[in-house]
């Protein structure tokens, strides 16, 4: 019996190489993978020895051979593969042990073009899908979690079939991530804009969670390589494991959050929809008028931060239930407080990065860029120009609007949400939803702004939002009817700002 070992990261090789020389296996290894095997004392033959081939072009081409290929793929219940390997002297090899070169840790070193190429593998690749494809009769290795229970099956006699299939499809998953990786890396490398006719996203498991949005699904957290910031990478400080709506909702908030970079704030959300947005002299005063839009949704909900959060507000946020918060830096104070609610999760969140925004639909995907923009313009269509109090209200409205659900509406004044409709089919619905909600929670809406997300089709919202007390309207424009629409604010002596770009949320 052979194995074939030809490992990058030696980790468990020694003790793996060991139990298989006890198991009556010869070692058959590259020169990297020799010398290290036989400086543990473990005897073994290199592979150019076996081919009669030298490693060439500085170690380029070191397995690419047909004493080792036939060894893998040889079929030894197909009687015309026994007499081929008879006549021409191959062995078979029996297992093989190969994990790659470390391509996805070289590509953030800004190596050049021709340094990073040399870290991408041809052979190990090559062997590990030659053994996966003939796992009937050959044990393929690439994750030294395997190496134990695979020596202790053999140990105790051999290996199932369903064993080696599952061995067989994980070493499938190890080099089609590993090629994404490749494709993915060189894509942004090569500065390649157009849209390939095929996509790999690679993507590495974090960890199984609890079940998906409801008990009956499964639910996983995988991370993507490129992404080395975002709300799957923050650190969990305390608190039950997260969920998968807590990823959703956390994600949503934090997004929120990071709008306002100039200015202590707090974002409630529930549902994957912000309730309760807010700015204030610090996060205190951020929070507790975050909260006050809407009390009743705020319970349970999940708080992200774009600050530190100190002994105080820690205080304040143990006085209610919620599921998460979240935030950049916690004062040791304030951990100490948060630790006293033994449930609540406590997230350290370190940044967001962007690649694209994937979809799930029947029969395939949706991909596309992640909505980064805020507008293209910012344009006062009335006679009537916003105050200076005005556009900053409406610019805080409209960030929050973009992450609240279609139809999304937003009523907002002196830098608090006071009303935030969502979800409707119908826009004016969404607008008498949040007007509703503003007045039951005790807000004046006079002289209040509203944002939202996408045009007016008719002018019954502008009617409706002045019949409210709201003064001054922020929308994309792009209707058939945006001169009525315009036309609707100015007989109210509205200020009305067009922003030229929509941000619908499905």
């Amino acid at each position: 019996m052979r194995a074939v070992i030809s490992v990058y990261r030696k980790e468990g090789v020694e003790k793996l190489a060991r139990a298989l020389v006890n198991l009556g296996y010869e070692i058959l290894s590259t020169g990297g993978t020799a010398r290290y095997l036989r400086e543990h004392g473990i005897e073994t033959e290199e592979i150019a020895k076996v081919t009669g081939f030298p490693e060439i072009l500085n170690g380029r081409v070191k397995t690419l051979h047909p004493v080792i290929h036939g060894g893998i793929l040889y079929r030894d219940w197909v009687e015309k593969d026994r007499e081929e390997i008879d006549e021409l002297g191959i062995l078979p090899v029996d297992v093989v042990v190969v994990n790659l070169y470390p391509f996805e840790e070289m590509m953030r070193e800004e190596l050049q073009q021709e340094e990073l190429m040399e870290f991408i593998d041809i052979g190990g690749p090559s062997m590990i899908r030659a053994a996966a494809k003939n796992f009937f009769r050959v044990i393929v290795l690439v994750d030294p979690e395997d190496y134990d229970w695979v020596v202790e099956k053999l140990e105790k006699g051999s290996l199932s079939k369903s064993d080696r299939a599952y061995l067989a499809w994980k070493a499938f998953s190890h080099t089609a991530y590993y090629d994404s990786v490749i494709s993915t890396a060189l894509k942004s490398l090569f500065n390649i804009e157009e849209e390939g006719k095929e996509l790999s996203i690679p993507m590495r498991l974090s960890s199984k969670l609890r079940y998906g949005e409801n008990p009956h699904q499964k639910g996983t957290l995988y991370v993507n390589p490129f992404e080395e910031l975002g709300i799957a990478r923050s650190q969990i400080l305390q608190g039950k494991e997260m969920s998968f709506n807590n990823y959703l909702d956390a994600d949503s908030a934090v997004r929120i959050a990071l709008e306002f970079p100039n200015d202590p704030a707090c974002v409630i959300v529930k549902h994957n929809n912000p309730c309760g947005v807010a700015t204030g002299s610090d996060l205190l005063e951020a929070f507790r008028r975050a909260k006050e839009t809407d009390p009743e949704s705020a319970f349970g909900g999940i708080v992200a931060f774009n600050d530190k959060v100190g002994l105080k507000v820690a205080e304040e946020l143990t006085s209610m239930f919620l599921e998460v918060v979240v935030a950049p830096e916690f004062e040791e104070e304030a951990l100490s407080v948060l630790s006293k609610k033994k449930n609540l999760r406590v997230i350290r969140f370190l940044g967001m990065s962007n690649t694209y925004d994937v979809k799930k639909v029947s029969g395939g995907f949706l991909i596309q860029d992640e909505d980064g923009e805020l507008y293209s313009r910012l344009e006062v269509v009335t006679e009537r120009k916003p105050t200076e109090l005005e556009m900053r209200d409406l610019l805080f409205a409209w960030k929050v609007c973009k992450y609240v659900k279609s139809n999304a509406i937003v009523i907002a004044k002196e830098g608090q949400t006071l009303g935030i409709g969502s979800g409707q089919v119908s826009r004016v619905d969404s607008l008498r939803c949040a007007i509703e909600k503003a007045r039951r929670h005790g807000f004046d809406l006079k002289g209040a702004v509203l944002a939202s997300e996408a045009f007016f089709p008719f002018r019954d919202s502008i009617d409706t939002a002045h019949d409210a007390g709201i003064t001054a309207v922020i929308h994309p424009g792009g209707s058939i009817r945006d001169e009525e629409v315009i036309g609707a604010a100015r007989e109210h002596g509205m200020a009305m700002v067009l922003t030229g770009m929509r941000h619908f949320r499905h």
